[in-house]
């Protein structure tokens, strides 16, 4: 009976997890996206991407708090479209991609604000600094793919201060601050 008991406290506490599925971010097919973007003297933005990267997901289209992400970041792969910049954003200045090679972000928590909008809670690492953030996200679709499959799909943005991560190289007041973009489309495992 004692077993009994546990087994099922056991099941209950991990209900909220067993309806949730597994993805890998569709890095393959190009259909995951790490963006950037910062003021550029305040007179225009600068965009740019990661091109490489890798992660997970957990989603429960039913309990999406219980869902959780990783993603891993190459920071060498920061690519603004001009090789030079791209040079000098790998270096001390700014992301030292020779000290800090990798950058990442670990959910601790997610909301389900309603309306497949989520509020994402977790770590963010750069320039090795770890930082709570929160990124607001929204759930694009899900469903079967083409090729036999299943996927799941979100957007997410968030905004973060180059100094809270060791990043001081002056450029300006109205570039202190970087809009990070995550666009991401799993492939369920």
């Amino acid at each position: 009976m004692k077993k009994t008991l546990i087994a099922a406290g056991f099941a209950i506490l991990l209900s909220p997890l067993a309806n949730a599925a597994d993805y890998v971010l569709d890095i393959k097919g190009a259909h995951a996206f790490v963006n950037f973007k910062i003021k550029h003297l305040g007179y225009s933005w600068l965009t740019g991407r990661f091109n490489d990267f890798d992660g997970k997901f957990s989603y429960d289209p039913s309990n999406p708090s219980a869902s959780q992400i990783t993603v891993n970041i190459e920071t060498k792969s920061i690519d603004s479209n001009h090789a030079e910049r791209d040079k000098h954003l790998r270096g001390k200045d700014f992301l030292n991609v020779s000290k800090f090679p990798n950058s990442s972000f670990v959910s601790t928590k997610i909301e389900d604000l309603g309306n497949d909008k989520l509020k994402v809670m977790g770590n963010f690492t750069l320039h090795g600094v770890t930082k709570p953030i929160v990124i607001d996200a929204v759930k694009i679709g899900e469903g079967d793919d083409p090729w036999g499959g299943y996927r799941a799909g979100f957007s997410g943005t968030t905004r973060i201060a180059l100094a809270d991560y060791g990043i001081t190289y002056n450029l300006g007041p109205a570039s202190t601050h970087v809009d990070l973009e995550l666009h991401i489309e799993g492939i369920k495992q």
